[in-house]
């Protein structure tokens, strides 16, 4: 079991932002932005484009409303969506909070936010979901 499927399960600890069934959502512990947040589905898939076409539709409508729930908490131009797939052999959506779009550039510095801060963020977009 990868890392991301330990997070899903919650033998990992995690800053958790909205699940359901199939889909889980937490905070990028190295975010770009406040709100950087990777929506997974708990099913171990390695390729986003290996995904089922329905599973892969209800992924993209859970990662809506996941990043309508960020937009409400922190108000932004829009919320990006980054498709990578590199860095963890686990199918990921990253949803970032813009300004503009010098948010969504990965080489930038990451925040480094105390427990607190990362927990207080995951409550507020946590709420905003389950409106």
């Amino acid at each position: 079991m990868g890392i991301f499927a330990k997070i899903a399960a919650g033998e990992i600890p995690s800053y958790k932002c909205a699940e359901n069934d199939e889909f889980y959502a937490f905070l990028d512990i190295n975010p770009l932005v406040k709100g950087h947040t990777l929506v997974i589905p708990r099913r171990e898939v390695d390729y986003i484009f290996d995904m089922e076409d329905d599973e892969l539709a209800r992924f993209e409508v859970f990662a809506k409303k996941v990043a309508v729930a960020i937009k409400a908490a922190f108000p932004c131009v829009k919320v990006g969506q980054a498709v990578l797939g590199l860095e963890v052999p686990h199918a990921h959506i990253h949803l970032i909070p813009m300004q503009s779009e010098k948010d969504m550039n990965f080489a930038n510095p990451k925040l480094g936010l105390p427990a607190e801060e990362m927990q207080e963020i995951a409550d507020k977009i946590y709420q905003e979901f389950s409106k």
